[in-house]
């Protein structure tokens, strides 16, 4: 089985004082002994350097050398399979956009959700649940 993540889940993983760290950590180790996958866009791995180097969102920053490089592991794992939006995944993002009638913070999330659509990743493991339900497309895996 292939789980997409969301960039929440990436951030709780490699930020170790994050208050779900342990939790991420657990489903994380679980699913990698049961030999799932996970699906990977460069838009979280984008968002992902934004956050962790972030003075106001990290108590303690990751350097960007730092934050390139963890995400840069992710890119290279063996359990990762890379994702890309594609001309199918574009028009269902617009077509979300319109038919939910989703607003500009909803953005990245409503990209994310038709690339892993058009990937044919059904899964997500997040904890923002609320961003891909109304889509109805995906079966949310949260960590709390």
């Amino acid at each position: 089985m292939t789980y997409g993540i969301d960039t929440d889940f990436l951030v709780a993983i490699e930020i170790t004082d994050h208050p779900f760290h342990k939790q991420a950590d657990t489903l994380l180790q679980t699913l990698l002994a049961e030999h799932h996958d996970f699906a990977l866009a460069p838009q979280t791995l984008a968002e992902f350097i934004h956050i962790v180097t972030d003075t106001r969102r990290m108590p303690e920053p990751l350097t960007m050398t730092d934050a390139i490089t963890r995400a840069e592991l992710w890119w290279q794992s063996k359990e990762v399979i890379r994702v890309f939006p594609d001309g199918h995944g574009v028009t269902d993002f617009f077509a979300w956009l319109r038919q939910h009638q989703l607003g500009r913070k909803r953005l990245l999330d409503t990209l994310l959700a038709a690339t892993f659509c058009s990937a044919k990743v059904n899964k997500i493991i997040t904890n923002n649940a609320r961003d891909y339900k109304v889509l109805e497309a995906f079966e949310i895996i949260g960590y709390k």
